[in-house]
């Protein structure tokens, strides 16, 4: 379809209801612990006490004499094999460099023993009740100094590897180096008007999904290993723990039920091969639920981030060189420590056009928490010291933010060598820029927020008032890596069965999905019934990560919709003597060229049971090519208190082009709660730690997270463009909008008072010492 027909939709580009809102408002069964079997065994783990350490000697005898207690297990009884926890497509990027259960802790929190017993009660009387002898090791929580020569070695282990070839040196603490130039950046910088250099700090957070990891496994009826979990990685889960437990694939079945958030948390595998080990070890069911404090410390979290900026330009404002140099902290586990920097730059350096650009990222292990996916996956922290930049160069040169940035974006037509040498992918992908709504974003955007008026916004009382802009690009799948596919058959009622492993974490990809399937077949979304995620019976997609879902999976759906509509002309050509290429369907209705009107059912029936006697319906799969950009701008107003350095934020645009909106409602939907999460992160997210390593905050009492209670006025704006690679148009929608409140904030908060915060999260205390300081 080309953009000129896409104001003759049907289906895409309406608001229809989600396909599971009303089971969600009824309060049905559909998460993982909403069911539960009979003779089920509940799991517990016994944490860590300390960052670094030895385990010398382990001593289970009395855990196991525990009434209720069937099963405890420790480094003793697992298979010793080195995987990586990161739900990422074979061969994986990340290091080899965790086992299910080690000799060796490596923060406090990791993994020591696993217990499975008849109660929780009893659970944690045998946790209480495991001896270990620990040798204690020093600790090391800072990257720069991890990477210091005589710096404790936290990956010693002989099995520590990568599968790809990349810069692994666990033995100086590196999970991960990439680096790439293209022109003379440092030449240039000496030659241009002025040059900029500062560093950007970005803190820990957490995803905080209302539901924490879970994971229920028990053995069918023909003693095949099931696993009930909450994950965004159903096939990843199958291949990862296959691996672990040293299985056949072929002897587990993955089930992804309603997801209770995700937001990359969930793209780890961390419970499934536990609960599965204790449940071949017991022949039982067995649930295994974080608390908060565990979903806290021994889940994932954002990788904390220092990335340095080094920009060289004109006097006129033309960009001669940029630099960006970032240093991840990836935690006691190398888990996304390469791809995660690696979209700093992939994701945020080709907005800019240059023809001098460096990227250098180095991913090091520390014995604290480990990072992981979460929305936004690096461009988050990138967007922010790359925007806040940006401002700080159009200070200089005494220009408006947004007219000092337009003329540098890039544009339709365009490309970036960034996007070969940095861009997820196979090595040597080349895109080109194709849908780009950039510059109307920025137009929509500014006259939402009043941009003109910016400056009429500063106070002269305590509460001062400022804007700020920051502009956006990100992806959409990971090209020529990831597949995606779906199952379409034909029903005797005309219905449809829509059968995808893509994964709905709540962000109402099954809608979507059911949008594009019912507009390319030609009928209405009622008549899709979408079934995702279940190893056994749907076919394989990476699952929801990368911005893939809507570009990648639907374009799979729309190409086996496209088959079998071809197969219902088939049908009806025999049954209507009329040519296939004389037929069309429209509203549930095959119509032919003489003006005969046929309900789909009626072809259906006469294909199971009257002609021919065969069954409509078809299996496809897509793999990408590129990786669209959708684009946004984002605007804050916000007000500061001079006495207290509390900033409120008043109002929040963020105007997006994510190409067709297949449902807008949904996509306002995804870019106000990233926005939401972004502000949040922003102003008040920050794990706090001991000199020891521990997380003194690990709650939701002292952990604040923005709620609705919190909300600013936030307004969306969607600005259609068209995607030709996309299924009707798309591309993505959902990352994007979290990468612009860290460094739209900033800028509004140096507008209202005029001092810089290069360091993140923006609390009361820092944005007060910041104004004295700048006194």
């Amino acid at each position: 379809m080309k953009k000129s027909d896409a104001k003759q939709f049907k289906v895409v580009g309406k608001n229809i209801t989600k396909k599971d809102s009303m089971a969600m408002a009824t309060g049905q069964p559909l998460f993982t612990a909403d069911i539960l079997p009979q003779n089920m065994l509940y799991a517990g783990m016994l944490w860590s006490p300390f960052a670094h350490a030895r385990i010398e000697d382990i001593q289970v005898k009395e855990a196991r004499a525990v009434e209720g207690v069937q099963a405890v297990l420790t480094y003793l009884d697992v298979p010793r094999v080195a995987h990586t926890t990161a739900g990422q497509g074979f061969p994986e990027p990340s290091p080899y460099d965790t086992f299910m259960l080690d000799n060796k802790v490596r923060f406090v929190g990791d993994r020591v023993a696993a217990v499975a017993a008849e109660s929780l009660e009893a659970v944690q009387e045998a946790l209480k009740s495991i001896k270990v002898k620990y040798e204690q090791l020093p600790g090391v929580f800072d990257p720069e100094k991890a990477l210091k020569e005589g710096a404790p070695v936290i990956h010693d282990e002989p099995e520590a590897k990568v599968i790809i070839p990349i810069e692994y040196k666990p033995e100086r603490n590196l999970a991960a180096h990439v680096s790439m130039e293209i022109g003379d950046v440092e030449g240039t910088l000496k030659k241009s008007d002025y040059t900029l250099d500062y560093t950007y700090n970005t803190q820990y957070a957490q995803h905080t999904p209302i539901e924490p990891h879970v994971v229920l496994t028990y053995k069918d009826e023909y003693g095949r290993l099931v696993i009930r979990t909450s994950t965004q990685v159903p096939f990843h889960v199958r291949r990862i723990v296959a691996q672990r437990l040293e299985i056949p694939t072929g002897q587990i079945r993955v089930i992804k039920p309603r997801i209770g958030g995700g937001f990359g948390a969930k793209q780890e595998v961390l419970l499934e091969d536990i609960c599965a080990a204790l449940t071949l070890k017991t022949g039982r069911p067995v649930l295994f639920e974080y608390n908060r404090r565990e979903e806290f410390v021994s889940s994932r979290t954002r990788h904390p981030m220092k990335v340095r900026i080094k920009t060289g330009f004109s006097k006129k404002g033309k960009l001669d060189a940029l630099s960006m140099e970032v240093l991840s902290n990836t935690g006691a586990y190398g888990s996304h420590a390469l791809t995660v920097p690696c979209n700093c730059g992939s994701k945020c350096l080709p907005l800019y056009k240059t023809n001098n650009v460096a990227f250098d990222a180095k991913g090091v292990y520390t014995n604290l928490p480990v990072g992981g996916a979460y929305r936004g996956y690096g461009a988050t922290q990138a967007a922010f010291a790359m925007e806040v930049h940006f401002d700080e160069m159009a200070h200089i040169l005494g220009k408006d933010p947004l007219e000092f940035r337009r003329p540098l974006f890039i544009q339709s037509g365009e490309s970036s060598p960034v996007f070969q040498a940095l861009g997820e992918g196979k090595e040597g992908v080349e895109q080109t820029i194709g849908s780009c709504g950039i510059l109307q974003c920025i137009e929509k955007g500014a006259e939402a927020i009043g941009w003109k008026n910016r400056d009429r916004c500063i106070g002269n009382g305590d509460l001062r008032q400022g804007m700020g802009v920051a502009c956006l690009m990100q992806g959409s799948s990971i090209p020529e890596i990831d597949m995606g596919a779906a199952s379409l058959k034909m029903n005797e009622d005309g219905s449809f069965n829509l059968l995808v492993g893509a994964t709905d974490l709540g962000t109402g990809s099954d809608t979507i999905l059911a949008q594009i399937a019912a507009e390319e077949l030609g009928i209405s979304a009622d008549r899709v019934i979408v079934y995702s995620s279940d190893t056994d019976m749907t076919p394989f997609d990476v699952g929801a990560y990368a911005s893939s879902t809507t570009y990648l999976s639907g374009s799979a759906v729309q190409k086996a919709a496209r088959k079998v509509k071809e197969q219902i002309f088939q049908v009806a050509a025999k049954m209507l003597k009329v040519p296939a290429d004389k037929m069309e369907i429209n509203n549930n209705l095959l119509k032919t060229s003489d003006g005969q009107e046929v309900d789909l059912s009626k072809v259906a029936i006469h294909s199971l049971y009257l002609s021919d006697q065969f069954q409509i319906g078809t299996i496809a799969s897509h793999i990408t090519h590129k990786s669209p950009p959708p684009f946004s701008a984002h605007f804050a107003e916000v007000e500061v208190d001079i006495r207290t350095g509390k900033v409120i934020v008043l109002k929040y645009v963020a105007a997006v082009d994510c190409g067709t909106a297949i449902n807008p409602k949904l996509a306002e939907g995804q870019t106000e709660g990233g926005v939401l999460n972004g502000i949040s992160y922003a102003l008040t997210e920050e794990y706090l730690f001991n000199r020891h390593g521990r997380m003194l905050n690990s709650d939701l009492g002292n952990y604040k997270i923005f709620s609705t209670a919190d909300l600013p006025r936030i307004e969306t704006i969607l600005v259609p463009t068209y995607e030709d690679t996309g299924p009707f148009g798309a591309k993505s929608v959902s990352e994007i909008c979290i990468n612009g409140p860290l460094p739209a904030i900033s800028n509004a908060i140096f507008n209202a008072v005029g001092v810089r915060l290069r360091t993140a999260p923006f609390t009361p205390e820092r944005v007060l010492q910041a104004i004295r300081e700048k006194k």
